[in-house]
C-alpha cells in the first residue's frame, strides 16, 4: 500500500472519530437542555412542601422493600435500620440472605431478635430454596429469609414470592436512603393513577459523609480522586442522563439501588432474570416490552429528589471490576432484546432509546479508545495527523469533561445537597480534568469488559464492602 493511501485511510479514520463524537455531543446537548427544563419546572414549586396527605393510608401505596444481602456484615444492621425508620406509613423490609459465606445472617438474627416462623410462601417464581423464614419480635414488619446462594435476581425473586404489598422496593443491603425518600418516590405513581408502574431515584455516595446508625448525620466529599470522579460521575449520569431520558418515557434503567415497581407488572414480566449481571436494567427493558405489546399506556419514571446513599470502591481494582461488570450487563440487556432496536411497534424505545444505548452507551467506549489511541499517535505521526490530534481531543475535553461540569452545576442550582461551597468546587475543578485521567480509565474497563465477553472470559470477582455508617 502506497503512502497515500495510507495518509487517506488514517484521515478517514480520523473523520469517523470526529463525527462520530460531534454527535454524541449534539445528543448530550439536547438530553441537558431538558434535563434543565425539567429541573426548573420541578424546583419552581415549593421545595419544603409538606407530603401531610401522603402520610394517609387513605393515598399511599404499601411497599415491600427487598434486600437482597450477600456478605453484607459490614453495613446490613445499618442499613436496614434506616428503613426501618424512614417517613412512610405502611411498608416491610425483606431482608433476602442469599448464602452469605461472612456473618450476613448471625448479625441480623442477634440484633433485631429474629424467630423462626413457619410460613407457605407462594412460589409465583421459581427461585434456589429457601432454607428458614425469621421475623423479628420486636419489629414486627421486619422479615428475614436465608436461602441458598442463587444470585442477586434470585435473592430479589424470593423477596417477591414473599412480599405482602402490590409495591416493591429493590435496595442494595449497602444503601442508606433519606427519611423522606419513599414519600418522594412514590408521589408519581400514586399521582398518575398508577399510570407510572416504576419509579427510582437518585444515587449518591457515602463514601466522605458522616452516617451514623443508619442517619444521614452531615453529607461531605471524601478527599480520595477516585470517590470524587465517581460523585461527579453519578451526578452526570442521574442529574444530566435519566431526568432528560425519563421526561419523554424514554428510561431503559432504574438503578437496582433504588427502585420501585408495581409488583403486578414485575409478575407479569416474569420476575428478575438469573443468567445476566444487569438484572435491573433487563427487568425495565422486559417491561417497556411487554407494555408496548399489550398497547398499555404506562410509564416508568425517574425522580430526582429521593435520595438513597450508597458506599462505592475506593480501589481501582474494585472499581475496574465494577465498570467490566456494568457493561456486560448493558450488552446482555441490549442483545436479549435486540429485535427492538429500531423497531417501530415498540415506539420511541425502539426508534429512540435502543439506539441512543447501542450506539453511544456501549459501542462509545471503543470509539473513544481509538480516539485516544489516534491522539497519541499523532503526535509521532505529525502534518495534517496533528490537526487532527487536536480537534479530537478538543472534542473529548467537550465530550467529557464540560458536560461533566455542568452537572456539577445542575446539582448545585437544584438539589444542593453539598452544603459547603468549597465541595462543589472541589467537584467543577476535578470535572475539568476527567478527560486526562479518570474517562480513558473507565473507557479502557469498558472495552476490556467487551474483550472479556467475546474471549468467553468470567470471574468478575467479589466487591469488599467497609460499610456506610459507624
Amino acid at each position: 500500500m502506497t503512502s497515500e493511501l495510507w495518509a487517506n485511510i488514517g484521515v478517514t479514520f480520523a473523520s469517523f472519530i470526529a463525527i462520530y463524537m460531534v454527535c454524541v455531543i449534539g445528543f448530550y446537548t439536547i438530553i441537558l437542555f431538558l434535563s434543565m427544563l425539567q429541573l426548573r419546572k420541578e424546583y419552581k414549586l415549593d421545595r419544603d412542601q409538606a407530603y401531610e396527605d401522603y402520610m394517609n393510608d387513605i393515598f399511599t401505596k404499601p411497599v415491600s422493600i427487598i434486600v437482597p444481602a450477600y456478605n453484607e456484615e459490614a453495613g446490613i444492621i445499618q442499613s436496614v435500620r434506616s428503613l426501618l425508620s424512614i417517613n412512610y406509613p405502611r411498608f416491610e423490609v425483606i431482608v433476602v440472605n442469599d448464602g452469605s459465606k461472612d456473618g450476613t445472617l448471625e448479625k441480623m438474627i442477634e440484633h433485631y431478635d429474629m424467630k423462626e416462623i413457619h410460613k407457605v410462601v407462594r412460589k409465583q417464581l421459581d427461585t434456589k430454596p429457601i432454607r428458614k423464614v425469621y421475623q423479628s419480635r420486636i419489629l414486627p414488619k421486619l422479615y428475614l429469609i436465608d436461602k441458598e446462594n442463587g444470585g442477586k435476581a434470585d435473592a430479589l425473586n424470593v423477596g417477591l414470592n414473599f412480599s405482602h404489598y402490590p409495591y416493591i422496593c429493590s435496595l442494595d443491603g449497602d444503601s442508606v436512603l433519606e427519611r423522606d425518600a419513599f414519600l418522594k418516590v412514590m408521589k408519581p405513581i400514586i399521582d398518575s393513577n398508577e399510570e407510572v408502574i416504576a419509579s427510582g431515584g437518585s444515587i449518591r455516595i457515602a463514601n466522605g459523609c458522616h452516617i451514623d446508625n443508619g442517619h444521614i448525620l452531615k453529607i461531605g466529599l471524601s478527599r480520595d480522586p477516585i470517590v470524587i470522579m465517581q460523585v461527579i460521575e453519578y451526578l452526570r449520569a442521574f442529574l444530566m442522563g435519566r431526568i432528560g431520558l425519563s421526561r419523554h418515557n424514554l428510561l431503559l434503567i432504574v438503578s437496582g439501588a433504588f427502585g420501585v415497581f408495581s409488583k403486578h407488572w414485575v409478575l407479569q414480566a416474569g420476575g428478575y432474570k438469573t443468567d445476566t449481571v444487569g438484572e435491573d436494567m433487563e427487568l425495565v427493558v422486559r417491561l417497556h416490552r411487554i407494555l408496548k405489546e399489550k398497547g398499555e399506556n404506562k410509564r416508568i419514571v425517574y425522580v430526582p429528589d429521593p435520595v438513597c446513599w450508597t458506599e462505592v470502591p475506593e480501589s481501582l481494582t474494585y472499581l475496574g471490576r465494577q465498570r467490566k461488570r456494568w457493561h456486560r450487563g448493558l450488552f446482555e440487556s441490549l442483545w436479549a432484546h435486540r429485535n427492538i432496536t429500531f423497531n417501530p411497534k415498540y415506539g420511541s424505545i425502539g426508534m429512540i432509546s435502543f439506539p441512543y444505548f447501542w450506539i453511544v452507551e456501549f459501542l462509545g467506549p471503543i470509539v473513544e479508545l481509538f480516539g485516544y489511541i489516534f491522539v497519541i499517535l499523532s503526535l509521532f505521526l505529525g502534518g495534517i495527523y496533528i490537526e487532527f490530534g487536536i480537534l479530537i481531543f478538543l472534542l473529548s475535553c467537550l465530550y467529557g469533561s464540560l458536560f461533566s461540569m455542568a452537572s456539577v452545576l445542575l446539582e448545585e442550582w437544584s438539589l444542593r445537597k453539598y452544603p459547603k461551597v468549597s465541595d462543589i468546587i472541589k467537584l467543577f475543578f476535578y470535572s475539568m480534568t476527567e478527560t486526562l485521567w479518570y474517562r480513558p480509565l473507565t473507557v479502557f474497563w469498558r472495552c476490556l469488559g467487551i474483550w472479556q465477553m467475546v474471549t468467553g472470559e468470567k470471574g468478575w470477582g467479589e466487591m469488599k464492602r467497609k460499610g456506610v455508617s459507624s
